[in-house]
């Protein structure tokens, strides 16, 4: 008897909620999984440790790690130190947007995918409990694939390469239910945009609220750690 071999994808992994659960969906989905991050000069690096412990638990067939220099063009909170990280709510397109960092990303894996004969790349985007980043939107996410298939050997060969963003119309909650039902551990995951030394999350930044709420709607107790808060 023959046995098939699993299509191959390449996943993004950030070392966050996200991500981690993207990454389960498309390991229940069959594909042989190639895990890829970026040390993109981010503020908060110990996603990439996050990161690297979410791939090691969940398996992965190869896990890559792309470094570029994003803070050397600036223009984000989350790149430049000159900028600091909003604690509270703020309205439009918050300054912890990192321009052009979903398409570099995007960009990337679809050259990976390529050199990998894979047909698949998923993302973990969200578009619903997010910070309103233009880049997360399905507009966004639909136009890169139709970019994809025409910039590549592959696409124009008939073999086209999809982007998968299973999370794009999900709350936060559903988010988190599906990855526990998919077994993710959540505590190996970061979301903070202003983490301690430590890796201990600041629990007032945007992502941080985000999730917190996402975890009590989904009534399951938040795994993360938390830096101490003044009295």
């Amino acid at each position: 008897m023959t046995t098939m071999t699993p299509a191959k994808a390449v996943v993004l992994v950030s070392g966050g909620l996200d991500s981690a659960t993207t990454l389960a969906i498309a390991r229940q989905a069959g594909y042989a999984c190639y895990a890829i991050s970026f040390d993109y000069g981010q503020r908060h690096r110990c996603e990439l440790d996050a990161a690297r412990t979410v791939v090691s638990q969940m398996g992965a067939i190869e896990h890559k790690f792309i470094t570029m220099d994003l803070s050397s063009i600036g223009g984000s909170a989350l790149t430049d130190t000159t900028l600091t990280v909003p604690t509270s709510p703020t309205t439009g397109i918050p300054i912890t947007y990192v321009p052009a960092r979903n398409t570099v990303f995007l960009a990337m894996a679809l050259g990976w995918a390529e050199v990998l004969g894979a047909e698949a790349i998923f993302i973990g985007v969200n578009a619903v409990d997010y910070s309103g980043y233009p880049d997360c939107r399905p507009e966004f996410i639909s136009a890169f694939e139709r970019m994809a298939n025409l910039a590549t050997r592959a696409g124009v060969e008939g073999q086209p390469i999809h982007i998968h963003a299973p999370l794009i119309h999900l709350r936060k909650a559903e988010i988190i239910l599906r990855g526990r039902n998919l077994g993710v551990d959540y505590s190996l995951t970061i979301s903070c945009y202003k983490p301690d030394e430590t890796g201990r999350a600041c629990g007032v930044c945007d992502a941080c609220r985000i999730r917190q709420a996402g975890f009590t709607a989904a009534q399951i107790a938040d795994p993360t750690r938390y830096q101490p808060t003044s009295e």
